[in-house]
Formats: C-alpha cells, structure tokens, sequence
C-alpha cells in the first residue's frame, strides 16, 4: 500500500486539538493497516520522526429515525483510528500547527 491509501484523513475533534502542541496528532486509517505501516506512512508524508504509534477500531453508531412509513434504522461504518506521537526532536506537522 502506498502512503495516501493508509492515513485517509485527519480526526479533527476536541481531545484531538489538545494534543497537538504535545506533538500527538490523529487520523483515520485503513483498516488493514499495522502500526508499522502507519508509522512509515506518516513519515513520508509529512517528514517528521515518528515515536509510535496506538491503534484501535472505532466501532459505528446506530441511529434511527422516524418517517411517515415507520421507524428506519441504519448503522454508521467501523473504522481504525491511529494516534501518532512524534519524537521531541521532530518538527510538527505544518497543517495541525496552522489550526492552533
């Protein structure tokens, strides 16, 4: 898998923002996707030094709502985030540094 396949995009929340003057960034990846993977990806992407990396798979929501024909439910899709530390040495990430 090339670089642009794995980290598909960045997770933009409340926690996420805190972490970034730490040098702790997250994304959304692909689910087939190993630490390994992620860490070289991030690295040639953004040309930094990555420290390591924590993976979990986020599990979908249900939602429902209701219609003039009855309730309808669905369920959001799974996916693997990755939280991605950086040596204290590195240079930050421009495109997080620039949201601060």
């Amino acid at each position: 898998m090339i670089a642009q396949e794995i980290i598909l995009e960045p997770i933009m929340t409340e926690k996420s923002y805190a972490g970034i003057p730490n040098k702790v960034y997250t994304f959304k990846v692909n689910k087939s996707a190993n630490k390994i993977q992620i860490k070289k990806a991030v690295e040639e992407l953004f040309e930094v030094k990555v420290d390591r990396v924590n993976t979990l798979i986020v599990k979908g929501t249900t939602k429902s709502r209701r219609t003039k024909n009855g309730e309808v439910t669905g369920k959001t899709s799974d996916y693997k985030k990755a939280v991605v530390f950086l040596k204290p040495d590195s240079k930050a990430i421009a495109f997080f540094e620039s949201l601060n």
